[in-house]
């Protein structure tokens, strides 16, 4: 487990140079492991430059999105390659993506539910998906389905419009029965999105979802929810809401997300508004940064050396150096909130904003993973006084995020290629210090 963010590596565990009456205290004892699971529609985007007669030949709606039958993904998919009209394909899919990068990142094991097809041929889509895919994470689990998996059709006409075409194949036939218990004793998080639970009637998709929502419950593992699109949660915003009050630890969203499951277009105020329902508040808000909202232990709450921030709530960051923690396990349990600006005020030139959510998910999930991993292997550590949720504080975990988040943007990929670096290539080495 690499340690979230950028640290001084003598200042925190694990250190190359332990103090010998550690190193003697830990010799007999084996390395607790952790991991988080994920349950995910199996999906490859596929990216192509197209004259707009292909989109109107397919029936499809220029600019926007729109769900096409397994029959017609298939000639368009064929036609596409035998025109050569294909510029990338990338494995895809929300948990995916977010799964993908949080082992780059903690270079360390995370667990994928999902389907994939038994017979795969070499340069098909399910290949594509392997092959862009961590060995760090865990295919094993998935069920073989007799078909194809989810295909997203991203076609770019000359204007620049980009057109959206969905071929669900059999990405929502994952079973409950496929849902394994064992996985869920040493998880860390159980990572879902809105999307498994809104399917065609008949599919499996969400009684698994279901199971998986009740195995960690049984082990105690926090479930981590990431709204996927505003669309999905406006048709019956109050379903989400009751959703999350039942099952839900952390939600992740963006600021359209937000208000349509709050109400409120104010990232700040919608964070506050979810704090009804989960404990901790992740809010992508695009060009005015990213902000998180959660509780933490009065007798624990520790204040800020940054300026206080105005906004809808007043100095609502006084206590961002404070660590989240579960309302519930707090005696005394208080609100808090962070904010940061993107790093370095934002790419330049933004390749690609598919996945920079889900990039500063991956960070967040790799702080929680760290936390249980330090609160195994060194329980009487100062840091584990309060059950907190993860290793690092509000502030620090939001820079985490939006770090991880800038480095999709700057790239044509979801998913990151390789961890952050360990000295920064700009003069932004202080924003670590900050």
């Amino acid at each position: 487990m690499k340690f979230p963010g950028q640290r001084k590596s003598k200042h925190y565990f694990p250190v190359h140079a332990r103090d010998p009456l550690v190193s003697q205290a830990q010799s007999s004892k084996k390395m607790s492991k952790t991991h988080i699971v994920g349950i995910d529609q199996t999906l490859v985007d596929i990216e192509a430059k197209v004259d707009s007669s292909l989109i109107e030949k397919y029936r499809l709606s220029k600019g926007h999105s729109l769900v096409i039958d397994d029959k017609a993904a298939e000639a368009l998919y064929t036609e596409l390659k035998e025109k050569e009209l294909i510029t990338n394909e990338f494995a895809g899919g929300t948990i995916g993506n977010t799964l993908h990068n949080f082992s780059v990142l903690a270079d360390d094991k995370s667990v994928l539910l999902g389907v994939m097809s038994s017979d795969i041929k070499i340069g098909s889509y399910g290949y594509r998906y392997l092959c862009n895919t961590s060995s760090r994470m865990d295919l094993n689990y998935l069920q073989g389905v007799d078909g194809a998996i989810g295909r997203c059709f991203t076609l770019i006409t000359e204007d620049g419009e980009r057109t959206f075409a969905i071929s669900e194949g059999k990405m929502n036939q994952l079973k409950p029965e496929s849902i394994p218990e064992n996985i869920f004793k040493k998880a860390s998080a159980l990572v879902l999105t809105a999307y498994l639970v809104r399917c065609k009637p008949g599919d499996p998709m969400p009684e698994a979802t279901m199971q998986a929502i009740e195995y960690a419950k049984k082990y105690n593992v926090p479930v981590v929810l990431t709204l996927g699109t505003r669309f999905v949660i406006q048709d019956d915003p109050e379903y989400w809401q009751d959703f999350l009050k039942q099952h839900v630890t952390v939600v992740a969203m963006n600021e359209d997300e937000a208000e349509a499951l709050t109400g409120e277009s104010d990232p700040l105020a919608a964070s506050d508004k979810a704090l009804e329902w989960v404990d901790l508040v992740l809010c992508t808000a695009g060009p005015i940064g990213l902000f998180m909202g959660g509780y933490t232990e009065d007798d624990a709450k520790r204040e800020t050396s940054l300026p206080l921030l105005p906004g809808s709530i007043a100095e609502f960051n006084r206590y961002e150096f404070s660590r989240p923690a579960v309302k519930a396990e707090c005696n005394n349990p208080i609100k808090v909130y962070s904010h940061i600006a993107p790093y370095m005020g934002g790419p330049e030139k933004i390749k690609n904003t598919n996945g920079a959510g889900d990039a500063a998910l991956s960070a967040l999930l790799h702080d929680m993973a760290a936390n249980k991993h330090h609160r195994e292997n060194v329980p009487n550590s100062s840091k584990h006084q309060y059950q907190f949720l993860t290793y690092s504080s509000f502030s620090q975990v939001c820079k985490y995020s939006n770090r991880a988040s800038y480095e999709v943007l700057v790239q044509h990929s979801p998913r990151l290629s390789r961890g952050l670096p360990e000295r920064e290539d700009s003069l932004e080495e202080a924003y670590w210090e900050r």
